[in-house]
Order: C-alpha cells, then sequence, then structure tokens
C-alpha cells in the first residue's frame, strides 16, 4: 500500500498532517521554554522563537526589510541603555537583515561600474583604515567608537548598493512611505518641543533661554537638533518638487504635501537650526533654477504660499515667544556677523582656529588624519575638539587623503544627480546636496547615520535614472 492509499485508509490527508503539525511544534517548543529554570532564560527562548517567524516573514520580500528600517530610524527613539552617545537602536536589526536579503535575492543584482560608487567604495576604505589609527592614537575605547561610526556609516553605503543595483522595488510606495514617516517624525518633534517630556535618550545639551524659562531645542527621535533640521529640509526641497512636477509623475498627492509639509518647516524651525535654514534656502533656489522654465503656473505658487501660511500660523500660533525670539537671532546674526563672527557661529571659529594650529604644529598628521571621529572624544591633540565642520573635521581625522576622497565623492554625487536631473529622484538629490555641501560647513553631517540612507537611497534611484550602460552582473 502507497502512502497516499495508507493515508485514505486512515481517514487523514497529507495536508491534515501539515496543520498538526504546526500547532504540535508551537506547543513542544512552549513545553521546552517552560522547563528552562531561569526566567533570563525562557525569556532568551521565548525571544529567540518569537525572532524566527519573523525573519523569515521580512525575508519573504527582498523590500520589506528596507521599509521597516525606514521607518524604525525616523519613527523610533534610541534604547534606553548607556551606549554610545544615544544609545543603541532597533534599526540596526532590520539594516543587518538586508544582508541575507540582498543575498536571497542575489541572481536579481545589475551592478555595472561608474565614478559614484567607486568613489563611495575608496572614501569608506579610507574611514576603515582611519579607524585604525584611532585606535593607535586614542587607545582601545575611542578606537572602538571610531570603528562603530564607521560601521554605522557602511549603512549608508549599502543602502545606496541595494537601491542603486539591487532588486527593482516599488520606489514610489517606499518615497509615500518615507513622506509619511517624516511627517510623523515632524509631528512628534513639535509635541516634544511643546511640553518638553523628557529626552528619550541620550541627546545633545542645546537649549533656548525664554522669558517663560529654559527650552530644549527640537530634536524629535534624534540625538541633537540640526539633525532634525537637515531631515527637514530635505523632505521639504521634495514637496517643492512635487509641487512643480506634473501631478501624474509625482508618488505623494498635492493634498498629502499640503497637510504634512507644514509640519516639517514647523520642525524646522523649532530646531532652532540656521545652517539648515541656509541648506534650504541653497536647495530651493537651485530648485527653481533647475525648473525655471515651468515657473510660469500658479497651482505651485497657491500650494507654496498655503504651506507657508499653515506653517507660520502654526508655529506663531503655538509658539509666539520662540517665533519672536528665532527672528531676532536671525536679525542679530546678520548684523554682527563681520564684527562678531565667532559668536554668531557659536563659538565655531576658536575650534577652527584651535584645530588649524594643532595640524600647523603637527604637519605629519596632514597625509592620514589622527583617526576618524576621535576629536570630540580624545585628548591626543591638548582636549577634545568639536570641529563642526565636516571639511576641516576630515581633514584633522582622515588627512588629505581622506579629505581628497571626500571632495571627489561629493563631486561624483552631484554629477550623477545632474545627469539624472530631468528625473524625480535626480533632481530631489541634486538641488538638496548642494545646499547639504553648504551645511556641511557648520556640522559633521555623516554622523546622521540614521538620515543619511535615506539620503542616499534616493541618490541610488537617482543613479538608476542617470544610468544609460548595460548592467552586468
Amino acid at each position: 500500500m502507497n502512502a497516499a492509499s495508507d493515508h485514505m485508509a486512515r481517514g487523514v490527508r497529507p495536508a491534515d498532517e501539515r496543520k498538526v503539525l504546526l500547532p504540535l511544534l508551537m506547543g513542544l517548543s512552549a513545553a521546552g521554554v517552560a522547563l528552562i529554570p531561569s526566567a533570563s532564560g525562557q525569556i532568551a527562548a521565548g525571544a529567540a522563537l518569537l525572532a524566527a517567524p519573523l525573519t523569515w516573514l521580512v525575508l519573504a520580500d527582498s523590500q520589506r526589510w528596507l521599509a521597516l528600517f525606514f521607518v524604525s530610524a525616523l519613527l523610533l527613539p534610541p534604547l534606553p541603555v548607556a551606549a554610545g552617545n544615544s544609545g543603541p537602536h532597533v534599526a540596526v536589526l532590520f539594516a543587518a537583515l538586508g544582508i541575507p536579503a540582498g543575498l536571497l535575492a542575489l541572481d536579481e543584482w545589475r551592478i555595472w561600474a561608474g565614478a559614484l560608487p567607486a568613489a563611495l567604495a575608496i572614501f569608506y576604505a579610507v574611514l576603515l583604515g582611519s579607524a585604525g589609527l584611532a585606535l593607535l592614537y586614542s587607545g582601545w575605547a575611542i578606537g572602538a567608537g571610531s570603528l562603530a561610526r564607521v560601521l554605522l556609516f557602511g549603512i549608508t553605503c549599502y543602502i545606496f548598493a541595494f537601491s542603486a543595483f539591487g532588486p527593482a522595488g516599488d520606489a514610489r510606495r517606499i518615497t509615500r512611505l518615507l513622506f509619511l514617516a517624516a511627517g510623523g517624525s515632524a509631528l512628534f518633534a513639535i509635541l516634544d518641543f511643546h511640553y518638553q517630556w523628557p529626552a528619550p535618550a541620550g541627546y545633545g545639551p542645546q537649549f533656548i533661554w525664554l522669558d517663560t524659562g529654559v527650552f530644549r531645542r527640537a530634536q524629535g527621535f534624534f540625538y541633537e537638533a540640526s539633525t532634525l533640521g537637515n531631515f527637514c529640509v530635505f523632505f521639504l526641497v521634495m514637496t517643492v518638487l512635487c509641487l512643480l512636477r506634473p501631478k501624474a509623475e509625482v508618488p505623494v498627492s498635492r493634498r498629502t504635501l499640503v497637510l504634512i509639509a507644514p509640519l516639517l518647516m514647523t520642525a524646522l524651525l523649532l530646531s532652532y537650526s540656521r545652517a539648515s535654514l541656509v541648506n534650504l534656502g541653497v536647495s530651493l533656489g537651485a530648485l527653481l533654477y533647475l525648473y525655471r522654465p515651468h515657473l510660469h503656473g500658479g497651482r505651485w505658487i497657491r500650494n507654496s504660499l498655503f504651506i507657508c501660511a499653515g506653517s507660520a500660523l502654526l508655529a506663531y500660533g503655538l509658539f509666539r515667544e520662540f517665533v519672536e525670539t528665532w527672528l531676532l537671532r536671525l536679525w542679530l546674526s546678520a548684523k554682527y556677523f563681520f564684527s562678531s563672527a565667532n559668536s554668531v557661529l557659536s563659538g565655531r571659529l576658536e575650534s577652527w582656529q584651535r584645530l588649524s594650529q594643532f595640524l600647523m604644529e603637527h604637519p605629519w598628521h596632514l597625509v592620514f588624519g589622527v583617526g576618524y571621529k576621535t576629536l570630540p572624544y580624545s585628548d591626543f591633540t591638548g582636549a577634545p575638539i568639536t570641529a563642526d565642520n565636516m571639511y576641516l573635521s576630515l581633514l584633522a581625522e582622515t588627512g588629505i587623503v581622506g579629505l581628497t576622497a571626500f571632495l571627489v565623492l561629493n563631486l561624483a554625487i552631484l554629477r550623477t544627480a545632474w545627469r539624472a536631473r530631468h528625473g524625480f529622484f535626480g533632481a530631489w538629490i541634486f538641488c538638496f546636496w548642494a545646499g547639504q555641501m553648504l551645511q556641511m560647513t557648520s556640522g559633521d553631517l555623516l554622523t546622521y547615520w540614521r538620515v543619511m540612507p535615506v539620503y542616499f537611497w534616493v541618490l541610488g534611484q537617482a543613479m538608476r535614472e542617470a544610468s544609460g550602460e548595460r548592467p552586468v552582473r
């Protein structure tokens, strides 16, 4: 008697046995967990059992890990654990799932040579080598921190590669998801500033002194305020781009744009970041220049005015004293920029002078630097220094080699984006990166590891738009 006949004789079909098997395995697993003597062991075993089906569910779709990474990075705070500046973050786990997801879809990858991926690979190799110098000059603890930051930037590099060369996903759907997540993040930042809730984890000590009290600058779920400001600029540029392009070519409806954009603009103002405002001005200037033949239509102007009016009403209605202080700060910054530049730049000139003096006294460090992301934590230069300048920081930490590699990378980004400027993603990243390069003179933007992958995902989509080469594996 064959197997099928045997099953029929018993009145049980194979499908019925498979339905029984899963509950049986779950029951046996639960019994096994219950037999573990310690509570911590039971929790660990239960978590492992739960993680297995969840991992399978994530890997079943090659794009699912990407969506989970973006949502968790933008809408979840770090874990309340004393590690690093702000604590570990669950988004790293989803980023790690991107590796098996990419391997499972390896036959869908199409990789072609180009200046941008080569420049990014070289720059990342320089950062890895620089972590070794951090270990040599500043010791194990600071060297490990340097390596950790290099690995976090590696998430950005991998997401760029996945976006540009990996399995083709629904870019419009992911863009909508990103914009909604950005709106949620901005809304939390506004509420957090209004109620001054306890910081979700470690945060930069950035405060505003008003007559009614001392307030922590809006930072949302991020470590510090300028990350929030930079992030809001990115999606405000996308908003104006969507208003300028035909309705059928944009991934987000105009109704959604005019509802969420005021939240982004208000969060940007509450971040109190002047450099982010400069970034926004440069980015929008580049965008309007790029789309100057299409500026005759009135609909985008009406929608833009509606967004500005909504932002002004929201900010002034809820935070009147703050807005008045903010406007006064901008006026005083412009008035005293040349006579009291160091004060206007929040002490940056003094830091730059100290760092320049160190490099002049130790010129051999100009070649390879003193180790990536060691200046704020090490006494190697005499005292910890926060450069607040991406270019000067890279010069001191990675030397001329690292700075040159970074400048070449920026030129490759602009070149790729310019070639794709007629596409949605190409215009978006080109205009934003023009402002980003200027904002880098006032902040170490590469350390914004939770938002940089979003920017480089868009860059990867722009490379798809720009590429005319025949892809090869």
